[in-house]
């Protein structure tokens, strides 16, 4: 379409492009924003998955005036306390361990920034509740290697599924990009 602007996802994970691809999205490019993803003192989980997003998209805006930019962040939170991305198997194994019997919720913050410059937010909070999970249940998935680099040491679009025994709130915003909010937010740009 001549005179559109270029469409950028800040995000290297597959799983984002895919969700896209399901509300008729691709991206003309694919350009992660490396920021530094420490939580900073007392930051509770809602405000750090809003900061995040807002950084990636406005690093990668920087880089690319002109063009509409999608950053997302998703973090999984029980109470005041994020669970990051598992990065090892004992970390799996400790974050199913917290959420094992136990509701949680999944923050999902995104930042759009449109040609202009103007950026747009939004947010979605899903609650999950796991079963009560056995240390054998515990061994099977970590062994099975799904949960690493994944927040709070799952992946919900995988077997850990069938660990959850309510889920209110959107799927897809679990899964890393909630697809209701975003396609608001692109329609609004």
């Amino acid at each position: 379409m001549p005179g559109r602007a270029p469409f950028i996802l800040a995000s290297a994970s597959p799983r984002r492009r895919d969700l896209l691809a399901r509300i008729g999205v691709t991206p003309d490019l694919i350009d992660p924003a490396a920021c530094d993803e420490t939580p900073h003192k007392g930051e509770l989980p809602l405000a750090y998955a809003r900061r995040i997003a807002a950084e990636k998209a406005a690093l990668v805006a920087a880089r690319h005036p002109g063009a509409v930019i999608l950053a997302a962040d998703t973090v999984v939170a029980l109470g005041r306390r994020i669970l990051g991305k598992a990065e090892t198997a004992d970390e799996v194994r400790a974050c199913l361990r917290l959420l094992s019997g136990r509701r949680h919720r999944v923050h999902s913050a995104l930042t759009v920034i449109d040609a202009n410059g103007q950026a747009r937010h939004r947010l979605s909070t899903t609650i999950l509740a796991f079963k009560r999970l056995s240390a054998r249940e515990i061994e099977a998935y970590v062994a099975g290697g799904e949960g690493l680099g994944k927040a709070g040491g799952y992946a919900v679009q995988g077997s850990a599924e069938a660990y959850v025994r309510a889920l209110s709130g959107s799927h897809s915003g679990v899964m890393g990009l909630p697809l209701f909010e975003t396609r608001a937010l692109l329609c609004a740009t």
